[in-house]
């Protein structure tokens, strides 16, 4: 069974890097044949280029220079022999013990009885809080890290959270924070054994995060602090990665490396297209950008994703982590490292964790308009000051207004040709439209847009179903470009309302399935 597998995921790849290959040569040589005759000239096939975007290219090639640098002096550095002495966990100020704070009924505080039942750190056997116990007995890596999870109406996933922050930690370093959920979340939270802080009003994301570094002490108790959303799973190398990449005091955070859970038989067909959709965008932005942006003489990454991410707690005491008027606070996080110079900010594929996308579109929509309108309320906040971080920040934000505006544009003047086409002669017979008609299609006829839009899109889909072996993005992708458009109209949209808007932070759950 595991070699028919293999074969017949071997034989996808084959196939979806074929195709790929050969729409870009068909692609190519089909917009340089256009190029030419519009009288472009080399300015045509630069143009060209762009439709992959120039971001992408550049970070590409940093990123591509930095692999080099990395090898490079993965080879000269000499090894470390073993571990630094771990500095220990410093307990909170008074001996307060960690409670359930104003969860009832069942599994309430006295299932934390084993949390705050007077052992401490230095008994025998039990490690220092902050620590992961290593299975061979070896000396556990220096940083200390505390996990918070911040979750409002998570009773699907909340569970499973926890058991994978446990699978890595211990239990009592792991801090849950309930934002006024109606459901069980604190409940299940509470059985687990784990610290958990139950807030009486809906603060959001932000606001509740705040509440727990502060109720227990948690930048002053630990090296660093990891952010987990209740619907993400960490990789079983997420600690040991963070842990390497905070060893360079030169580190304020540690960004996760997002991977879209891929559990078909879980969805729907717009759930899986969605899944789809966004393993291919996560790929491109973390490999093809983040990847260079976080290069050590670079450091222009402008996103610690959220969803499971460290702060080290020096930085983190710096960082006006609920600032007012914002709806999400990731972006903000980022900006106020790079703005007050509190480190840089790392990331490599060592730090995996896996996320659940949303199920419907109504929740996709929803989720890309708040984490839309968070980039230009973050924009927005700080505004931008001298730096290189600013310069590629800018670069950034002229391509993605441009290339969402071209696309939104060219898809109503293909509608416009579709329909002039389809109608024929009646439609060429209306006044002005006849003409203006004849005007488009006399530079951009309709094959020529289609193949504009479609294939440099699709291709990336079939690279990905070759990386992947996963075929089913062949039929998925035919159905990105709309999706696509979606998230350009909502970059446009969001814009005007992040300067006319002030959020709350407060945050509704979208559709949740547990079992994972």
């Amino acid at each position: 069974m595991r070699i028919a597998r293999f074969i017949g995921g071997l034989l996808t790849g084959l196939i979806a890097l074929s195709l790929a290959v050969a729409l870009f040569v068909y692609w190519f040589g089909f917009a340089t044949d256009m190029a030419e005759a519009a009288g472009l000239g080399a300015f045509g096939y630069v143009f060209l280029w762009l439709a992959f975007g120039a971001n992408l290219l550049l970070w590409t090639v940093i990123g591509l220079v930095r692999l080099g640098d990395d090898s490079v002096r993965a080879v000269v550095r000499p090894r470390r022999i073993g571990h630094r002495e771990h500095r220990g966990h410093r307990r909170a100020v008074g001996g307060r013990e960690r409670v359930l704070v104003g969860a009832g009924g069942p599994g309430g505080s006295g299932a934390l009885a084993g949390a705050s039942d007077g052992g401490t750190a230095e008994a025998v056997g039990v490690p220092e809080p902050g620590e992961v116990a290593p299975p061979d007995g070896t000396a556990a890596p220096n940083a200390s890290l505390a996990v918070i999870i911040p979750a409002h109406n998570e009773e699907p996933v909340i569970g499973g959270a926890i058991a994978s922050a446990m699978g890595l930690f211990n239990r009592w370093d792991v801090y849950v924070v309930s934002d006024s959920s109606k459901d069980s979340t604190a409940q299940i939270a509470a059985k687990t054994g784990v610290n958990v802080l139950e807030l009486l009003t809906n603060r959001g994301k932000a606001g509740a995060i705040e509440a727990v570094i502060e109720e227990f002490a948690l930048t002053e108790n630990y090296d660093g602090v990891l952010i987990l959303d209740a619907d993400t799973e960490l990789d079983p190398g997420y600690v040991e990665g963070a842990r390497r990449q905070l060893a360079d005091p030169s580190v304020a955070a540690v960004a996760g490396f997002v991977v879209s859970e891929w559990k078909p038989r879980e969805r729907g067909f717009v759930g899986r297209m969605i899944s789809a959709y966004r393993d291919r965008l996560y790929f491109m932005l973390q490999y093809l950008m983040r990847f260079g942006q976080t290069w050590r003489h670079a450091n222009t990454a402008f996103i610690v994703p959220g969803f499971a991410s460290v702060y080290r707690s020096e930085a983190l005491r710096e960082i006006d982590v609920n600032p007012k008027g914002l709806v999400i606070e990731d972006f903000n996080m980022t900006f106020e490292v790079h703005h007050k110079r509190l480190g840089r900010v790392s990331m490599n594929p060592d730090t995996k964790a896996y996320s659940q996308d949303p199920f419907t579109f109504r929740d996709y929509y929803k989720q890309v308009t708040r984490w839309t309108l968070g980039f230009w309320q973050t924009v927005r906040r700080h505004r931008l000051w001298p730096s290189v971080f600013c310069a590629c920040l800018a670069l950034y934000i002229l391509e993605v207004v441009l290339v969402s505006a071209t696309l939104l544009v060219t898809v109503v003047v293909g509608l416009f040709v579709l329909v002039g086409t389809v109608g024929g002669e009646f439609f060429m017979g209306l006044p002005y439209l006849g003409e203006a008609f004849t005007t488009v299609t006399a530079f951009l006829p309709l094959l020529a847009i289609a193949i504009g839009l479609f294939i440099p899109d699709y291709m990336l889909t079939c690279l990905m179903a070759a990386i992947r072996r996963r075929p089913s993005y062949l039929l998925y992708g035919l159905l990105f470009l709309p999706i696509r458009m979606v998230d350009a109209y909502l970059t446009l949209r969001m814009i005007p309302k992040a300067w006319t808007t002030e959020s709350d932070g407060r945050w509704s759950s979208p559709d949740r399935v547990s079992g994972r």
